[in-house]
Formats: structure tokens, C-alpha cells, sequence
């Protein structure tokens, strides 16, 4: 693999550590990078992502999706040749649908009383 395909990146976790830099090909998606990012994540920390789906990546402020390469994902201006990149991770854990609703059943009735009065 030529030097220029590599990319360095690292990923900023959401207490500021990072996991990485490391090199990849331009040509990883972004879904191999979560499942890497899944398989190198603290076990120390409060959250844990369990599944990709529970991993969003953040490169120049914009949320990437799974099927893009790390290629489609670089800023074309303000990088530096030999850089490293950060990408910011969200844990953002899925919610299967029969949890959901369970939740709103048990959400207890609020009557309220008041009123407004614009004057």
C-alpha cells in the first residue's frame, strides 16, 4: 500500500482521551472504523458502545455515514501533509422500540393547573 493511501487518525472519546493515531486506508469505511473503534474502546469507561450503530463519528463538524471511505470524508483544504486527523466519537446507545414504549407507559400523568396571563 502506497505511504500517501495511509491516513493517520485518532479519536477523540467524549471524557477528551483518545484511542489511536493509528493508519488507515483511504479506502476503510467508516464502518470498519467503529467496529475498530468497538474493539479498542476502554472497558473503564461509563459507556460502552456495544454494536457500530451505537458509534457516530465527527470529522470537520459533520455526523459520517457508515458506507463512506475515509477518502470522501477529507477536508479538502487545512490539512497538513503528515497530520494526524481527529475524529470525535459519540456514544449514542440505540433504543429498541419495545423499551421505548415501555418507557412512555411508565411515564407518570402530569395534571397541571396553571395559567398564563399575558398582560
Amino acid at each position: 500500500m502506497p505511504e500517501e493511501d495511509l491516513v493517520e487518525l485518532k479519536f477523540r472519546l467524549y471524557d477528551g482521551s483518545d484511542i489511536g493515531p493509528v493508519r488507515y486506508s483511504s479506502s476503510s469505511t467508516v464502518a470498519m472504523l467503529k467496529e475498530r473503534i468497538i474493539s479498542e474502546w476502554p472497558r473503564d469507561k461509563k459507556m460502552v458502545p456495544k454494536v457500530a450503530n451505537d458509534v457516530k463519528l465527527i470529522n470537520a463538524g459533520k455526523v459520517l455515514e457508515n458506507g463512506t471511505t475515509i477518502g470522501q470524508c477529507r477536508s479538502p483544504f487545512g490539512e497538513l501533509p503528515a497530520g494526524v486527523i481527529t475524529m470525535h466519537v459519540i456514544v449514542q446507545p440505540t433504543l429498541t422500540k419495545t423499551k421505548t414504549e415501555k418507557k412512555v407507559e411508565e411515564l407518570p400523568r402530569m395534571t397541571c393547573s396553571c395559567s398564563c396571563s399575558i398582560l
